[in-house]
């Protein structure tokens, strides 16, 4: 039944955790990028509403797709450059 497909290993432990802890920083990260780089900038009147409910589905999205990953080294590694990457454009952004 080998088709040459690589399958995908079953790091359920190593994803989970990639997935809850970074996963999480990279949605408040990703808030971040909006509520600065959004339509009205930082001081938009509704805007802290609609930052503070964004954080939860971006969460969801990615804790549903770390499983995808073949290993959950790999997931903690793309997650992990992830952040940096957004939070050294967060910090870019704020001056």
């Amino acid at each position: 039944m080998k088709t040459g497909a690589v399958a995908i290993h079953p790091d359920w432990w190593s994803k989970t955790l990639a997935g809850g802890v970074l996963g999480a920083t990279l949605a408040l990260a990703l808030a971040g990028l909006f509520a600065w780089l959004g339509p009205g900038g930082i001081d938009a009147r509704e805007k802290p509403q609609f930052v503070m409910w964004s954080i939860a589905p971006l969460w969801m999205i990615v804790f549903s797709t770390v499983y995808l990953f073949r290993t959950g080294l790999r997931a903690l590694l793309w997650l992990g450059g992830a952040n940096l990457a957004a939070y050294g454009l967060l910090l870019y952004v704020r001056g």
